[in-house]
Formats: structure tokens, C-alpha cells, sequence
């Protein structure tokens, strides 16, 4: 699989073939962060409904209010799945202080809090997008709290 960021760190670790998604995590988080923050899929359905994701809590509210027409294509439901999860992700690394990413060994990303407690966002997108509930919203507020 080609993946720039992914590539451009095997480069400047002298080729590093094997290693693992949590090594990358470690070495360079702020990349890591970046290449999680991309959701591109999640971007550009809701840029078409005049919706701009700027990672802050109050867009969460805003991709909480959408139709969910992407339930209507189920090929496309688990991708959209994913991006809000990662989105959701974003919006905690961004704005809880003492928020990072973390990999688990099986190469989920999750959100560490200060306190140590770990937030599965991807299982928390993935349930949005089949069914609403929670909301991604709710699941920010709940996280930020600790």
C-alpha cells in the first residue's frame, strides 16, 4: 500500500519495512496525527452539503444534525464509518489537552485521555454513521470531561 507520510518515515528511517503502525505513532505523532486528521471521504460529503469540517467541537454538533444519506450505500457506510470516527479522534487530539493518538497492537487508533482512558472513536464513528446514536457530539463531551 502506498502511503506518503508512511513512506517519507521508512525513508528517513532507513527503510524500516516491518514496522509497525505504533512505532510510527511514537517516532513522529505529529505526522500521525496529521495522516488520521485527513478523512478525506468524510470531507468531501459533507463539503457537498455546504457543511467545512475546522476540527472544533461545535462541527461535531453539525455532522450530528446531517440526513444520513450515506446509509443508503452500503459500500460506502463503513468508509464514512471510519472518517468520522478519525474525525472524532481529530477533534479530541486537538482540543482536550493531554489528548493523543495511540495504536494498539492490532493497528486501532484510538484516543488516549490524560487520565489513561482509551476511546475506541473508529467503533464510535462506525456506529454514528449505521445508526446515529451516539452522537459524536455527545461522545466529545463525554471524553473531554476525563
Amino acid at each position: 500500500m502506498k502511503i506518503p507520510f508512511l513512506d517519507n518515515w521508512r525513508k528517513r528511517h532507513d527503510g524500516a519495512r516491518g514496522t509497525g503502525l505504533a512505532s510510527v505513532a511514537d517516532a513522529d505523532p505529529e505526522g500521525m496525527a496529521a495522516l488520521l486528521a485527513e478523512c478525506d471521504l468524510l470531507r468531501v460529503r459533507v463539503g457537498e452539503r455546504g457543511i467545512q469540517l475546522d476540527d472544533s467541537p461545535s462541527s461535531l454538533a453539525d455532522l450530528d444534525q446531517l440526513p444520513p444519506r450515506w446509509r443508503d450505500d452500503p459500500e460506502e457506510l463503513p468508509w464514512l464509518g471510519n472518517d468520522a470516527g478519525l474525525y472524532l479522534g481529530t477533534v479530541l487530539v486537538r482540543n482536550v489537552a493531554g489528548a493523543h493518538w495511540h495504536i494498539w497492537p492490532s493497528g486501532q487508533p484510538v484516543v488516549r485521555l490524560a487520565s489513561g482512558r482509551e476511546i475506541d472513536v473508529v467503533g464510535a464513528g462506525l456506529d454514528w454513521a449505521m445508526s446515529g446514536s451516539p452522537e459524536l457530539s455527545q461522545v466529545y463531551a463525554e471524553s473531554a470531561e476525563g
